[in-house]
């Protein structure tokens, strides 16, 4: 087995990729990723002891939550700059041990994560290839899979709080519960019930880091507001964003302002025409195709070059990669990749005067979506919506946030949304919206039957709702609420929204297209037992479980 990754819910036969990963990273990335998250895992370890002493490293929660977020599925496929990582970290690592020693810290036993070294990048290489590094290391089957899920549910906070960096926003105890956490996951000593606890204290600090970004969010760009989003083109050149990242969405508008160049949105950036702030801008003209996995037909048809500020790349066709481009952790070999200033300031003047170069876009289709239905605007509208359930209007609500993919069998949600029965509402965030949020499912009384959040990390003002409705309807329970919920799944910052919901006490989630393969039998009969999650079935059963 040249390698071993199963972290996403594509892993090859539902078990796991040992050759090539779906996704399409190569056995080299695959090991490398491997190897940076066991370094971080020994600067956790490091950090540990600093804060047992008072001594805290922000340099170590930056690199930290930045290389967790670079081995996010289809962030970075670049080696080298895997490789560069690993060294940045066992350097910062060394700095932080004579740091500590010199504070007189003694270490005795320390797992190798946290003392092994290179000297060449070769050595990182045969390091990478240890069975020592990837994730079969640990041999006990439900102590890895609670490893995995918690390391998972990690990747997908780190990702969120990186945004909230980019903003300004950060919360010290979230770097340290990823650290005490990143740590944990090496400790032989803790048993399945410890790290079942573990479990749900990460859902509680994603809780906590996705609060962290909506106030980020907001605070840089008020909140969304229902709004209606272009989804045809216009005669000028122009730049295709893609990812999540606001803030280099704001750089990228001020810079092409007065240019000629239009921006449009692609996949997870959608939700960034329900900011305020953005609104100003005339040539932020509207959103370009679909979920993040059509992206090699579109990005032949939309003509000018593409700007991707987080994951979600797929490999591209070779006669692409001249027009893409990568920031922030994204990465792929050949692609011009762009860093921030001292400052935090990216130059993207190149991108620019590449589409001035370059044809207009090619129209696809034609027409609007609404979205824009955070938690704010869905409370401007609660008088409204407490009516309309109190009437009998609204009967239920369906929660069918999370991602999209390509698997044929996601079909179903599409197929769920349409049959679903007209005094209902879905509520939505995510690229799982792009199943059916250019449906024609009408509205309820002026309410729009998909009420879309944003990205995904906007699950939280989904969770949000749900306790305020809970509060405005004098439940003791959050489960006793009108609301199902039927989520798609895809990478690791949908671990983090499931492990959050959990935390939240919200019980029988129905998870898809399929259960995570990382989840051993009997982890999977602790989440069925404890929460009710189960898989989907066909759209009639399910639709009859949950309207029964």
């Amino acid at each position: 087995m040249s390698m071993f990754c199963y972290q996403c819910q594509e892993a090859a036969k539902g078990t796991g990729c040992t050759i090539k990963g779906v996704c399409g990273k190569p056995e080299e990335v695959a090991n490398l990723q491997d190897l940076l998250i066991y370094t971080l895992k020994g600067i956790a370890i490091i950090e540990q002891e600093g804060i047992k002493v008072g001594v805290r490293f922000p340099k170590a929660n930056h690199l930290t939550m930045n290389g967790l977020f670079m081995t996010i599925t289809n962030a970075n496929f670049d080696a080298t700059m895997f490789i560069e990582k690993i060294k940045e970290a066992l350097a910062l690592r060394e700095e932080m041990k004579k740091e500590l020693e010199s504070k007189g810290v003694e270490f005795k036993n320390l797992h190798d994560a946290a003392v092994w070294t290179a000297d060449s990048d070769s050595a990182i290489k045969a390091k990478a290839d240890s069975v020592q590094v990837g994730v079969l290391a640990t041999e006990n089957e439900d102590i890895r899979s609670l490893r995995e899920l918690i390391t998972y549910g990690l990747k997908g906070m780190a990702a969120y709080a990186e945004h909230a960096y980019n903003l300004g926003k950060e919360n010290e105890e979230i770097y340290e519960f990823i650290s005490k956490a990143l740590a944990a996951t090496l400790d032989d000593s803790l048993t399945v019930d410890d790290l079942v606890a573990l479990t749900l204290e990460t859902g509680k600090y994603g809780v906590d880091v996705m609060a962290l970004l909506d106030s980020a969010n907001t605070g840089a760009y008020g909140s969304p507001e229902i709004t209606e989003v272009n989804i045809g083109v216009r005669n000028n050149p122009a730049i295709l964003i893609s990812g999540h990242d606001l803030k280099d969405l704001e750089q990228l508008l001020k810079q092409t302002e007065g240019t000629g160049v239009d921006v449009y949105t692609h996949g997870e950036m959608l939700p960034a025409h329900y900011y305020p702030a953005f609104k100003k801008y005339d040539h932020f003209v509207g959103n370009y195709g679909n979920a993040w996995w059509k992206q090699r037909e579109e990005f032949e048809t939309f003509n000018g070059p593409i700007l991707f500020t987080t994951n979600c790349i797929v490999p591209p066709k070779p006669e692409h990669i001249d027009r893409i481009y990568t920031t922030g952790s994204t990465g792929y070999p050949g692609c011009k990749h762009i860093e921030h200033d001292e400052n935090g300031v990216k130059d993207f003047s190149e991108i620019i005067e590449h589409a001035k170069r370059l044809a207009p876009p090619t129209e696809i289709e034609k027409g609007k979506i609404i979205g824009g239905f955070a938690h704010a605007q869905v409370f401007a509208l609660a008088d409204k919506i407490v009516e309309a359930v109190k009437s009998g209007a609204i009967k239920k609500f369906f929660v069918m946030a999370g991602c999209d993919g390509r698997m044929k069998s996601r079909s179903y949600y599409t197929e769920f949304a349409e049959k679903l029965p007209k005094d209902t509402v879905i509520l939505t965030a995510g690229c799982a919206k792009y199943r059916y949020n250019k449906l024609n499912l009408g509205d309820i009384g002026g309410i729009p039957r998909v009420l879309d959040a944003g990205q995904c990390n906007d699950s939280y003002s989904l969770a949000v709702i749900a306790l305020k409705l809970k509060e405005i309807f004098e439940l003791n329970d959050i489960n006793e609420l009108p609301i199902a919920y039927n989520i798609a799944w895809y990478e690791q910052k949908a671990v983090i929204v499931l492990l959050a919901l959990l935390y939240l006490g919200v019980k029988n989630i129905k998870l898809g297209p399929t259960l995570p393969a990382f989840l051993s039998p009997n982890v999977a009969k602790v989440l069925v037992e404890n929460f009710g999650i189960n898989g989907i079935n066909s759209v009639e059963e399910d639709l009859e479980q949950f309207l029964g």
